[in-house]
């Protein structure tokens, strides 16, 4: 089974709990808003620890490196059948500034071109509702896991 690993970044502003999501970059994408925004996340590669990898993984996709307390959360299953872990750290970041990874495809497809996109083209702070509604549904749980641990 494929396993990713990422970190769900979550602060307080003015009293609210807000979600740091990221939107994937790439033609593929760029249409696309509910149901398609994720954690941070990324393959872990061969003898490399989860939460390594998780931390590792968001800082390629954002420039942030998250720090702090990890409160490891229950992995889920996305529906193409890949697991993911899931570690929340409390943390904040200016989700404007965030600097991502480029990837490589070709460009219209069947073109021989090749182009260039980030990983991530877009991050935001959301409220836990309308975090629900932008993120993947099975990586929602890791919301609704965070916001019973925290009462």
């Amino acid at each position: 089974m494929k396993q990713s690993a990422g970190i769900l970044l979550y602060r307080k502003h003015k009293g609210i709990t807000n979600y740091f999501l990221v939107h994937p970059g790439g033609p593929f994408f760029a249409q696309k808003d509910a149901g398609w925004w994720s954690i941070p996340k990324g393959e872990i590669t061969p003898g490399e620890a989860p939460l390594q990898a998780a931390i590792r993984e968001f800082e390629e996709e954002t420039g942030y490196r998250p720090g702090g307390t990890f409160i490891p959360l229950q992995p889920i299953t996305q529906k193409g059948g890949k697991q993911v872990l899931c570690w929340a750290t409390e943390g904040d970041l200016d989700h404007q500034a965030i600097v991502s990874n480029l990837f490589e495809i070709e460009w219209p497809p069947h073109s021989g071109k090749k182009k260039q996109f980030p990983e991530i083209d877009k991050a935001g702070w959301f409220d836990a509702g309308t975090a629900k509604k932008k993120i993947n549904p099975q990586q929602a749980a890791f919301i609704d896991e965070l916001l019973r641990a925290q009462g």
